[in-house]
């Protein structure tokens, strides 16, 4: 057994935590699932990609829908700069996120359209105040403009419900990286920490550099914590302490336990040993960065230095889940454009829907297109620059999703979902592919967001019946699956009705309130139904 004593000696910085935590079982459990599930070596992370407004669909998605990828697989689309990644992307197609808004409310809430999207795409949750009426349907009176755009998600957000399992120390929550500085409006948050509660983040690198400064300066970390901060394993660092402990008179059991434990920390723990979370990786990175006093997002010393402080955050192993995301109405002055992109997106200038479209608007979106798979390249190839001994890298780690607001951000539909997934995480899923989620054809419509303006003047008109969309019959399969695909690859687990849990010895099986769009139509007080629940196996390996 472990006296008092010996307990108050080890107890003490990294070393202690690590030698004491076979006999405290809260600290081992949360240990063991940091390392990943049995037989990976390496912590699974989760890195969010949002761009706003959507892409021009029929010059963003590959030809191929289901099948092998190779790099010709993305020539001549605004995509084509990843096609270097091609057997490391998987790209699952025709998916739907949910609440979609149209006049109807067929298809979602009658909130606002880009609040309900955004709202609603990490949490797949309704909003309230809600839009539809619920109480009284029959004499419905919408609320005024102002109490929609207000309306916030009844739920967390995939990020936070992946954080709280999956991060290993202090910080259970995801780190999200507002690029270029911007704080959302309430029309473009994605991340919650609780029902109506929007999660902030990051908007400045120094910002984020100076939460790591204790990682490579030692400040109020225990020696033992620098030291392993520094690149000496744990194993070296307890080992006196290890030998004395093991001299205290334990167990047979309790020195069989501790021998595995330390297997384990070898294994988990080789990423950070490595060195990589050092001062040195921070110079080599170019950190800390510095702003421009109005950021240009096009510059590598804005948008690079954000990924950058993404990729050392989770080589120094802060946390598991990041989100990196674009400012909302953000002109790419940068890339010449004078119109902020909803304008773009829209095609008249502005964000409302009607009118008359802007000349090249079709080719000012594919530039921002390219821009934005260009940094998402830039990101995945940082991160697949840290290779272990075994051949892997932080990459094949993690799943780093590219997801979008909408899919054409003139129709604002939900169906078709532009998605696009690097890394394996850990090999669960299986990369190098398009699937066809919907019935495994070898093509599927792209949308038709370049023929909306291709006579120069054609007229925009309502979101929801939209000829730059998806017809609204055809890629429907539910995003919620998606997410628990995610949500098991990084080891979170489920209570037995399948939703995300901590203490939950289950698969995900749910995810949101609803896996079927019409029913977020007067959602807010309906019970939580799915008619699909369970992930894709058809994305597993």
């Amino acid at each position: 057994m472990v006296t008092r004593a010996n307990r108050r000696m080890f107890l003490r910085g990294l070393g202690g935590a690590v030698v004491a935590a076979p006999f405290l079982p809260s600290v081992a459990e949360r240990a063991a699932r940091s390392a990943g599930l049995p037989g990976v070596q390496h912590p699974r992370r989760l890195v969010l990609y949002f761009t706003h407004y959507g892409c021009i669909t029929d010059h963003w998605f590959p030809d191929k829908a289901h099948g092998p990828l190779s790099a010709g697989d993305f020539a001549g689309k605004t995509i084509e700069s990843l096609g270097e990644f091609a057997d490391k992307i998987l790209i699952p197609r025709g998916i739907r996120a949910m609440n979609q808004w149209d006049s109807s409310g067929r298809l979602g809430q009658q909130n606002e359209p880009h609040m309900q999207a955004t709202s609603s795409l990490l949490t797949c949750q309704p909003v309230t105040p809600d839009g539809d009426c619920v109480n009284s349907p029959d004499n419905c009176i919408l609320p005024d403009d102002a109490l929609m755009r207000s309306a916030r998600p009844i739920g967390r957000s995939l990020d936070h419900i992946a954080a709280e399992q999956v991060n290993d120390g202090e910080l259970s929550t995801p780190l999200l990286l507002q690029i270029g500085g911007s704080r959302d409006n309430r029309m473009s948050e994605i991340s919650y920490s609780d029902a109506e509660t929007p999660f902030v983040g990051y908007g400045s690198p120094n910002a984020v550099f100076s939460s790591l400064t204790n990682l490579f300066a030692g400040g109020s970390l225990s020696p033992d914590s620098y030291r392993f901060a520094r690149g000496k394993s744990v194993n070296d660092i307890v080992s006196e302490d290890l030998a004395a402990l093991k001299r205290s008179g334990m167990s047979q059991a309790d020195h069989d336990k501790l021998d595995a434990w330390m297997e384990l920390l070898h294994e988990s723990g080789s990423m950070v040993a490595r060195g990589w979370c050092s001062q040195e990786t921070a110079d080599d990175f170019g950190l800390p960065g510095t702003s421009p006093g109005i950021p240009d997002i096009t510059s590598p010393a804005v948008t690079e230095v954000m990924m950058n402080l993404a990729v050392l955050t989770m080589l120094c192993d802060v946390t598991r889940v990041v989100v990196m995301k674009y400012p909302p109405n953000y002109t790419f002055s940068g890339l010449g454009m004078v119109v902020e992109h909803d304008g773009l997106a829209h095609r008249v200038g502005t964000g409302f829907m009607g009118g008359t479209c802007q000349d090249g608007v079709i080719g000012d979106l594919m530039k921002i297109d390219r821009f934005h798979a260009e940094k998402f390249g830039y990101l995945i190839r940082t991160m697949n620059a840290f290779v272990e001994p075994d051949g892997s890298t932080l990459l094949d780690s993690a799943a780093v999703v590219w997801l979008q607001e909408f899919s054409d951000g003139s129709a604002m539909n939900l169906n078709n979902m532009p998605i696009l997934q690097a890394g394996s995480c850990g090999g669960y899923f299986s990369v190098g592919r398009a699937v066809n989620l919907e019935d495994g054809a070898p093509t599927m419509h792209q949308g038709a967001s370049s023929l909306e303006c291709e006579d120069g003047s054609t007229p925009a008109i309502e979101a929801g019946s939209h000829p730059a969309g998806t017809p609204a019959s055809i890629a429907n399969r539910p995003i919620n699956k998606y997410y628990c695909n995610l949500l098991n690859a990084l080891g979170v687990r489920a209570n037995m009705d399948g939703h995300a849990e901590i203490g939950g010895v289950e698969e995900v099986r749910k995810f949101g309130k609803f896996d079927d769009t019409g029913r977020f139509k007067g959602g807010v007080i309906e019970p939580s139904a799915f008619i699909d629940e369970g992930e894709f196996p058809e994305l597993r390996s």
